[in-house]
């Protein structure tokens, strides 16, 4: 197989016209769409055969919602992504599909030009937001009394992560030994209730970590 294999990707929404819409524009685009789906509980059975790397996932589906079918997805691959595409740019949709493992999330008015750069960086586990959406997430972090704040070192380690170091680049930089970046970076994801360096990197780079 090629290493230009197009990214493989399932569109899930209940509006026939919006998906068959969607699905034509990646298709155009080069994309693979390998499935389609109109409820949670089709995307599921279909996720399950088909493996696409993206979801393209409308939250107001048929049961299971969307945040549900995100967080299932995520749990039976942790290397899938999700971009959320939905006409609500409301603050707790927004923080639900994130906090459900969505990589990004943009509102039905993006154009079809975002929609495709977005799939692509999704599929690289960049995060990508509407314009505004990102802060939601962030005032949200910074606002959770049950937070645990970071200490500097370890605020230092997840800027470098947010950058795309690899621990024993950051290791290098910081002059410290490999495990003891591995061991910073164990606890920043503990203290965030995070469960990889994609997740990490999405919180750091919502911060606006990577442009300090």
């Amino acid at each position: 197989m090629s290493d230009e294999a197009p990214v493989r990707v399932m569109v899930v929404d209940d509006h026939p016209l919006w998906r068959d819409a969607v699905e034509r524009d990646l298709a155009a685009a080069g994309l693979d769409v390998v499935a389609v789906a109109a409820t949670g509980r089709e995307a599921l059975a279909r996720f399950g055969a088909t493996r696409p790397q993206v979801l393209v996932l409308d939250l107001q589906i048929p049961a299971p919602d969307g945040v549900q079918v995100t967080a299932e997805v995520v749990r039976q691959d942790p290397d899938a992504r999700v971009l959320v595409l939905s006409a609500s740019g409301e603050q707790a949709d927004v923080l639900a599909a994130v906090k459900a493992g969505a990589t990004g999330y943009l509102v039905k008015s993006a154009s079809r030009e975002e929609l495709l750069a977005a799939v692509r960086r999704v599929a690289l586990g960049e995060p990508v937001f509407t314009p505004g959406l990102a802060g939601l997430v962030l005032g949200d972090f910074q606002r959770d009394p049950d937070q645990p704040q970071l200490t500097d070192r370890e605020t230092e380690v997840l800027r470098m992560v947010a950058k795309g170091l690899s621990y024993r680049q950051i290791a290098e930089r910081l002059v410290l030994s490999h495990r003891t970046v591995q061991n910073h970076v164990q606890n920043t994801l503990r203290k965030l209730q995070m469960h990889n360096r994609v997740e990490l990197t999405r919180y750091a780079i919502e911060q606006g970590l990577d442009e300090e």
